[in-house]
């Protein structure tokens, strides 16, 4: 494509008042675009601290220790064998407990 050099060239502010407008013809275009929300319908999915949770019953699946794995002697935690960092009077100790 040829380019006219002779043409009037436009500055930083002409760039910018440009877009500007672009902008706000597009924002005119759009109207108002707000969303009804119901402030009940979006509570009802939110836990305060400290709410009651007895009545709750939580459905989890516990799998035994895997021959893989081992139980940490100071965090309890039960972690893949690549992660044992050492076994002091038959005990084992992950790396994060050792760091």
């Amino acid at each position: 494509m040829a380019t006219d050099y002779d043409s009037p060239r436009k500055t930083d502010e002409d760039i910018n008042e440009d877009s500007l407008q672009e902008l706000q013809a597009r924002r005119g275009d759009k109207g108002t675009s707000t969303i009804d929300v119901d402030p009940d319908e979006v509570a009802e999915g939110m836990e305060l601290p400290g709410a009651d949770l007895s009545g709750e019953e939580l459905a989890v699946r516990v799998l035994p220790r895997q021959a893989d794995e081992f139980t940490c002697s100071r965090c309890f935690l039960v972690h893949h064998r690549s992660q044992l960092a050492e076994e002091r009077k038959g005990q084992l100790i992950c790396k994060e407990c050792t760091a």
